[in-house]
């Protein structure tokens, strides 16, 4: 059990939330209404078989949640959980929300419905169903929905890192740079060619909102605004400035009405400002693209590519329907532009790099299994801070004769290192813990616990990995020592080993639960 000997050490306004609306019956438990993956498009992340149905290799399985689930996962639908909310025109919000039966502890969306906005519960699940087959790495994926009496709900993967709109009009410390805009330009074209070629050409209100960055900063397309807001209800709720001309005429989206929002949306990208596709045109036609151009950009942007998506969105934006291009050639004309490819996408947006925690053990969880599996390293410093020194009871015996001035010196550098880890001066926490454990009369496993916790804090895994190992060596069933372990194999992107050590550490909380000998 564990790795003392293992070869590890070998080898607000609403414009700043989340909006994933766009601009602004059978109450069952077991979700055993299951569509398999969908083979099209290109392969998904992997997250194992978990509770929500998902596949190896795959997303979730689209399922039917029962309302108490998505209340559970929402805390009754809490504010404190809105990511998004559409205003008076559309009283529809979107929470996040994290299902209490989910073993990978993934967060997700959901949608929840004005009242009546889908009066016939099969007509709604039909539309979800329909859109819950399709399964591409470029959508925020639909995974769910619930009818429940009058209650309508969508269940999707949640993004964490905002909206386009947010990045291009909100941001706060950095605009996006070209390349990006234009990874972003192709990304949302593939999501929306995938589509068509499913046989769900329909996009309703494609614009800005509709955009969402995943944790890997990846734009996806929110697979929401595939399904009308409601039965009834309008395609476009943005301002009739930027609505295809056709549908003012006659009221349907077609096609290439979603082709003209595309446009629209392009003209974001380079502009960095939502401009009415009328003047854009004029604009363009009167050659005066750079005064369109993101002043933010500084310049920092090749003409001749500005010049093809500005031909692109000019096309894109023609008043005759026949006139635009399809999806094939959206992608046909931005996949050339590609550039800066080996850069994550998380690097391009300036947002931190996505660290992914080792999945919830099977085991119930300690206070500090649960901070372990969020990698919540904060949490994990209060809980040591108020643990002290309680779990050194006898792993240490010492004679009289040991108690020399040397002895007091070590401890006296101990009590040092307690005073700057409670106080968060990890470096010289570092400095006097090694003082301590370097003269090596005695031996704690709370302080390579400490230490360890110290060399996350300072961003050193590998130094962390090896004291709390050194700390199970000294105390073998101490599940604390486990628990480090896996927060630094996660950090050092080991997840199925931290998964397993996290286990290991919940099994032996558990056996202490039981009786048996362990922390």
């Amino acid at each position: 059990m564990g790795c003392c000997e293992s070869s590890f050490l070998r080898g607000h306004d609403s414009d700043h939330k989340i909006n994933y609306n766009g601009k602004n019956n059978n109450n069952n438990n077991n979700s055993s209404s299951r569509l398999p993956q969908a083979s099209n498009g290109p392969a998904q992340p992997s997250y194992g078989t978990d509770s929500l149905g998902a596949a190896a290799g795959g997303v979730p399985y689209f399922s039917e949640f029962s309302l108490a689930e998505l209340k559970a996962a929402t805390n009754n639908f809490s504010s404190d959980f809105i990511v998004s909310e559409s205003g008076e025109k559309a009283p529809n919000v979107v929470y996040k929300g994290r299902l209490q039966n989910d073993t990978n502890r993934r967060w997700i969306a959901i949608k929840k419905f004005a009242k009546l906005a889908w009066p016939n519960p099969k007509q709604f699940a039909d539309e979800a169903w329909g859109v819950g087959k399709l399964r591409h790495k470029r959508l925020a994926n639909l995974i769910g929905y619930c009818c429940d009496g009058d209650e309508r709900l969508l269940v999707a993967e949640y993004m964490p890192n905002d909206t386009l709109a947010k990045h291009l009009f909100h941001w706060e410390n950095q605009t996006i740079e070209w390349a990006m805009r234009l990874r972003v330009a192709l990304f949302i074209a593939e999501a929306l060619d995938y589509c068509s070629s499913e046989g769900r050409p329909l996009y309703h209100d494609l614009n800005a909102y509709r955009v969402l960055f995943d944790e890997n900063g990846d734009p996806r397309l929110s697979c929401f605004g595939l399904m009308k807001n409601s039965r009834d209800g309008k395609s476009y709720s943005t301002n009739l400035a930027y609505t295809p001309p056709e549908y003012l005429r006659n009221g349907r989206v077609t096609p290439e009405s979603v082709i003209f929002s595309f446009g629209t949306v392009l003209l974001d990208l380079l502009s960095g400002k939502h401009i009415p596709p009328s003047h854009a045109l004029d604009m363009i036609r009167g050659k005066n693209i750079l005064l369109l151009m993101d002043s933010h950009l500084e310049g920092n942007f090749s003409t001749e590519e500005a010049t093809v998506v500005f031909d692109l969105a000019s096309r894109c934006l023609q008043y005759e329907p026949r006139e635009r291009p399809n999806t094939k050639d959206l992608v046909a004309t931005l996949a050339p532009l590609q550039n800066k490819s080996d850069v994550p996408s998380y690097v391009m947006l300036g947002i931190p790099k996505h660290e992914e925690g080792p999945p919830t053990p099977q085991h119930p969880l300690s206070p500090m299994g649960d901070a372990c599996s969020r990698m919540d390293l904060t949490a994990i410093h209060q809980i040591l801070v108020m643990t002290h020194y309680k779990d050194d009871e006898g792993t240490n015996e010492l004679s009289f004769q040991e108690w020399t001035q040397q002895m007091r010196d070590m401890l006296e550098a101990r009590k040092r290192g307690d005073v700057a880890f409670r106080d968060k001066d990890f470096k010289t926490a570092i400095e006097c813990y090694s003082q301590f454990i370097d003269v090596g009369t005695m031996v704690s496993p709370t302080v390579y616990a400490r230490r360890s916790l110290c060399h996350l804090l300072c961003d050193q895994p590998d130094a962390a990995l090896r004291d709390a190992m050194q700390a199970q060596c000294v105390y073998p069933d101490w599940s604390t020592a486990f628990y480090m372990q896996a927060v630094a194999l996660a950090k050092l992107d080991m997840h199925k080993d931290a998964a397993d050590m996290l286990n290991e550490a919940a099994a032996l909380e558990e056996k202490k639960q039981r009786g048996g000998k362990g922390s």
